[in-house]
């Protein structure tokens, strides 16, 4: 990755100004605040109120002389929260080309799906200092007070990291701070419940303590996905990257989006959102590859190839990478990413000549895309371009069969999409159940695919109509859209709303990110 770019400068004026544009592109916003310990005070002058809020009783900073009919009178009202609601979506993703030959030092290309997650922040009361992580969908619901939080630990001089940072690692001794915080989520739920309440609890606190401090606004965090949990398909890393866009965006460190933002300035954002996100999925992860928030982050696709393990991968984003209708089918078959790599490294064992050449093919296969999808003279509406990516879906298929990591459930899918006529398939992902994908030709008949998704769900498949290649993260602010709905000003998008939407569809139907609903409302960085 790029080295860290640097701290936006603080001016003391009072005004925001817009700094000169560095070489790197980075457009330096110049915003005065207040310090914690300047004052305000009323048009006498008489009676400073620090900006905190921890000023001396009003009482005690009057003279002896000062009568009751003096005193000020104060027209208290009540806490208001200190922003509005407002929502972060980021996309899942597919392995398109290269799976396990990318386990070998090989190229593969991954590319972002419109099946999102979703995360609305709702501010709450000033007086409230808790803070509450909430995923209806997985069941998970707690509330942490604020002030109890290990913010010594995260804030010393030897830990603290700022928001323009490169973090490559976590922090042993800040993990076992929070780990105290960790251990209380979920403690009557079943074991296997609350290791993946844990996970997604420790991604959004240790990202809450690095961005936050014990200043931040007591706020609740709801997430919802559209993306089925658990399939290869992205959703920690998708939800990793709300999760750091929100919290960045909570502490003013992010640009934008805007429509007319420069593309150097958009990326640079996309940049540090990515940077973030990728601590997070190290708290669930470990050692991530990077490729899942490299993609959630920015959508489109990116050319991904790791050779040396002790070094970061070589990520390339495809920003011309075309949207493409897909076609998603969940096997709803358990599958271990551990057990087929073993698979392929115990195959290339008993016969390194022959598996290295089905890798290399693999290899081969996923630049012929690249190359491709890269070329001057490529267009996503061409019939033979089309045809051509196509085809090469259908072959690194079978060269994954080769290899040994498809499954009964997997060839299923595609016997059934061969014979609907409607488009090429593969496995996406470690293989041996898990998820297929379909690239849908452009003369598919709509009785076709109605045909093959009823056959599809007599024998228990999921089925996710979705776009290939779409856009990254995006942001709307405030939680406010325009769907045809009789509310005046827009339909607002609350908690009890968000709560109450039923299903994937039902998500996507009150948000207005997904295939139902146009986007209006919603802002991307765009590159």
């Amino acid at each position: 990755m790029p080295s860290s770019d640097q701290p936006r400068k603080w001016s003391s004026g009072g005004q925001i100004s817009k700094g000169r544009p560095s070489s790197r592109g980075d457009s330096t916003m110049k915003i005065q605040l207040p310090s914690s310990t300047d004052t305000l005070s009323d048009q006498t002058g008489r009676y400073p109120l620090h900006v905190n809020g921890n000023a001396a009783p009003i009482e005690s900073r009057l003279s002896d002389t000062t009568t009751i009919a003096d005193r000020p009178h104060l027209d208290r009202k009540p806490s208001s929260p200190v922003m509005p609601a407002f929502m972060v979506s980021a996309p899942g993703k597919v392995i398109v080309y290269g799976e396990h030959a990318v386990v070998h030092g090989k190229a593969a290309i991954a590319a972002a799906i419109s099946l999102r997650s979703y995360l609305l922040v709702t501010a709450l009361s000033k007086s409230r200092r808790t803070v509450s992580l909430r995923f209806p969908d997985i069941a998970l619901d707690h509330t942490w007070d604020i002030d109890s939080l290990p913010w010594a630990a995260f804030s010393h001089p030897s830990k603290k990291k700022f928001y323009y940072d490169l973090v490559t690692s976590l922090d042993d001794d800040l993990v076992a701070a929070i780990e105290p915080h960790i251990s209380v989520v979920s403690q009557d739920g079943p074991e296997e419940k609350r290791k993946v309440h844990r996970a997604a609890a420790s991604t959004f606190l240790y990202l809450f303590l690095s961005l936050g401090s014990q200043t931040s606004p007591p706020c609740i965090y709801t997430l919802r996905s559209t993306i089925p949990i658990g399939a290869g398909l992205g959703s920690s890393a998708s939800i990793a990257v709300c999760l750091s866009t929100a919290l960045l965006l909570q502490i003013r460190a992010l640009a934008g989006p805007h429509p007319d933002q420069p593309g150097d300035e958009a990326e640079l954002q996309l940049e540090r959102i990515n940077r973030w996100a990728f601590v997070g999925e190290m708290a669930i992860h470990g050692n991530p590859s990077g490729v899942d928030n490299t993609v959630a982050s920015g959508g489109k696709a990116v050319l991904f190839k790791r050779t040396d393990y002790q070094k970061p991968p070589i990520v390339t984003p495809l920003r011309n990478f075309p949207e493409l209708p897909l076609l998603l089918v969940n096997t709803q078959q358990a599958r271990s990413t551990a057990v087929e790599v073993a698979k392929v490294a115990a195959l290339r064992d008993a016969h390194p000549a022959v598996t290295e050449m089905m890798l290399e093919s693999i290899d081969t296969v996923t630049e012929s895309a690249h190359s491709l999808i890269t070329s001057r003279s490529f267009k996503q509406d061409d019939p033979k371009s089309l045809q051509h990516l196509g085809e090469l879906i259908r072959i690194n298929h079978g060269l994954l069969v080769s290899l040994g990591v498809s499954h009964p459930r997997l060839e299923r899918i595609r016997e059934l999409v061969d014979h609907s006529n409607i488009g090429w398939t593969k496995l996406t992902g470690a293989g041996g159940g898990g998820c297929a994908i379909t690239m849908l030709k452009p003369d598919a008949s709509q009785e076709a695919l109605r045909d093959l998704d009823a056959r599809l769900r007599a024998e228990n498949f999921e089925i996710y109509e979705t776009i290939l290649g779409g856009d990254g993260v995006g942001v709307l602010w405030p939680a406010i859209l325009n769907n045809g709905t009789s509310e005046k000003g827009g339909e607002e998008i609350d908690q009890e709303k968000f709560l109450r939407a039923v299903g994937h569809s039902g998500v996507e139907q009150l948000v207005g990110v997904g295939e139902i609903v146009k986007r209006e409302g919603w802002k991307f960085w765009r590159v």
